[in-house]
């Protein structure tokens, strides 16, 4: 046998191990690993291993910029990635799934891996996430019965019928199966909810039975970690950073052991409409971070990139002692990654605190430099439909009805009916969600806010046969606590005037799921109603822009088809952001729904958001 050619396979294997050695120390995700428990720590391939994670939610970025803000959370140090998977984005309506576009988990896990980073999966399903519903579809409101987060026959169907649909989506990049998701999260925060161990087991069962066969664990704040965890998985705490603290209290429920993991940790807070947006110092925190991973302690930043909310999607805070607060469409967070995916001074701070606790021989990548924006020239909106010119064929019902009984998820409803004139009185919407304009023979009269406990109007009627039209607005569905249960939008009660209960409604659906089909008219004079204003404008070249909405009232914009979310005039948010992976070169359409500044035409753009400033009504 010729030796000659041995030697040079021999050679040709040895050259190839070494060039596979360098790809898997360059990048560790792309190699088959194993991930581990000790009684101190995680164990990534049988050594020790500290997670720095840091959260971004996929839907809250436009895809296109996914991998961009990847190479920021390498930049700042970060090993992992944490998200939620949000149920109502990927079955909208019962049995329909959706799992592509901006929806596209899957892909998002894999560009993580790509880029080196391991992933750190929140399906729940209960999220939070000042997210509409807490991630829970609409529909499931419509299922006689159901109690969501409970052992409840039919909420568990659709939960095991969701849970497994996502498994075939994910459970493939499990690390266990060559991927790069670490851990999974079995629901979220339950122990502030309830204490239902039993629930809590069938999460467990369900979770396995869709093929995340990886490592589970719950979370929970402090004072409820107890009642939220699950003997067997786990347990990770939220909200509480003093070492001696964490590992005390995830010790004494781990029989003594750890690995310890902070599944939250706060670098600031997010913002809801009539409240100052909030902002805290990266100094009150550097101290605290360096103090966690000095400890060996694991941690996911919530946030490091919130991006924004778009659509209809904000949830809302409200408990029984506090108003209702809808949050605000930029989840801006004041995270170390803003609003649009730039480094700010605490992105610079929390990675030197980092840089001093990486593993031996590590070097971060450098920072890419903040991406450009512009200002876009002034737009006048001189096209224009009134939304009364699209009322078309109406639901009929005796008693007003719900979003939910007309099987409409978010956006508006239209409501109408007659009633005899010629006297005063009030009017009372009993169970308003969340947000009316009040129309009497199509002049608008007053409006009624959930947030401020208005509910009633006083009403002069002239003579005759009048026509009440009422607006109503979804704000968002609440997001935490035991208002889950009470979550049905529209006009959920009785509407009376002058005592005496108003019957025979008609009801219009604007669900606004897109803007694309409007047929506009120029020229329209503004009659002080709801309208929908059309114009274009031109760019020679495109980048991160700020559309400033200080002149206008509330209402939503799209841009090229793109929903950018919601602006109200009381703040604190008073821009949108526009990415520029959204905009084109040339010819660009702009549409803008508003609610109660019907005769504003204009709109101009800014190189930088707005975020704090407040103008009460």
């Amino acid at each position: 046998m010729n030796k000659f050619p041995m030697k040079i396979l021999k050679y040709t294997f040895f050259l190839m191990a070494i060039l596979l050695a360098i790809i898997t120390e360059i990048n560790p995700a792309q190699a088959q690993h194993t991930f581990t428990l000790s009684d101190s720590t995680f164990l990534l391939d049988n050594k020790p291993f500290q997670i720095v994670s840091g959260e971004i939610h996929y839907p809250r970025v436009p895809r296109e910029a996914w991998r961009h803000r990847m190479k920021m959370a390498r930049a700042m140090g970060l090993n992992t990635i944490g998200t939620y998977v949000f149920w109502n984005l990927h079955e909208p309506e019962k049995n329909k799934f959706d799992f592509g576009g901006n929806n596209d988990i899957a892909e998002f896990v894999k560009i993580a891996k790509e880029e080196g980073l391991w992933v750190i999966l929140r399906p729940s399903p209960y999220v939070c996430a000042e997210w509409e519903f807490g991630g829970y579809p609409y529909w499931l409101q419509n299922e006689k019965g159901l109690i969501v987060r409970s052992k409840e026959s039919q909420y568990l169907k659709e939960y095991q019928t969701y849970i497994k649909a996502l498994g075939k989506e994910l459970a493939p990049l499990q690390i266990s199966n060559g991927g790069n998701i670490l851990m999974i999260q079995v629901e979220n925060e339950y122990g502030s909810y309830s204490n239902d161990k039993e629930y809590l087991a069938i999460n467990q069962k369900l979770f396995r039975e869709a093929g995340f066969n990886g490592l589970l664990y719950t979370c929970d704040p402090e004072s409820d970690l107890e009642k939220g965890y699950l003997p067997g998985l786990l347990p990770a705490i939220n909200g509480q950073d003093n070492p001696e603290i964490v590992k005390r209290k995830i010790r004494t429920l781990n029989g003594g052991k750890g690995p310890f993991f902070i599944a939250e940790w706060y670098p600031a807070w997010f913002d809801w409409w009539g409240a100052p947006h909030h902002t805290v110092p990266a100094e009150q925190y550097t101290g605290k971070l360096d103090s966690v991973l000095k400890a060996g302690i694991s941690i996911n930043m919530y946030m490091f990139h919130g991006g924004s909310t778009r659509d209809f999607m904000n949830g809302a805070n409200a408990k029984d002692t506090t108003p209702y607060e809808p949050q605000t469409s930029s989840y801006d967070y004041d995270a170390p990654l803003d609003e649009a995916g730039n480094a700010t001074d605490k992105f610079m701070k929390f990675r030197a605190v980092i840089q001093r606790h990486l593993p031996v021989g590590q070097v971060l990548p450098e920072v890419p430099a903040n991406k450009p924006s512009m200002v876009i020239p002034a737009i006048r909106l001189q096209a224009a439909i009134k939304l009364a010119d699209l009322l078309t064929t109406p639901v009929h019902s005796l008693k007003p009805m719900t979003f939910e009984d007309l099987n409409q998820a978010y956006g508006f409803v239209w409501y109408r009916t007659q009633l005899e004139g010629g006297k005063t009185g009030i009017l009372k919407i009993k169970g308003l969600r969340d947000y009316a304009v009040i129309m009497i023979n199509g002049k608008r009269a007053g409006i009624l806010d959930r947030r401020n406990a208005q509910d009633s109007l006083s009403l002069k009627l002239a003579p005759g046969k009048v026509v009440l039209d009422i607006l109503v607005e979804n704000l968002g569905r609440v997001n935490y606590g035991p208002n889950l249960l009470k979550n049905k939008k529209g006009i959920t009660g009785d509407v009376t005037f002058a005592g005496t209960e108003l019957q025979d409604w008609d009801m219009f659906k604007f669900p606004f799921k897109e803007v694309k089909s409007l047929k506009f008219k120029p020229g329209y004079h503004a009659d002080h109603t709801p309208v929908i204003r059309k114009g274009t404008f031109m760019l020679d070249k495109v980048a991160d822009t700020y559309l400033d909405m200080r002149n206008w009232g509330k209402g939503m914009v799209w841009v090229n088809g793109k929903n950018l979310g919601k602006y109200w005039e009381i703040g604190p948010q008073q821009t949108l952001y526009l990415p520029v992976e959204w905009l084109k070169k040339g010819e660009n359409e702009i549409i803008v729904l508003e609610l109660y500044k019907p005769e504003q035409q204009s709109l101009t753009g800014l190189d930088k958001p707005i975020l704090n400033q407040l103008h009460l009504r």
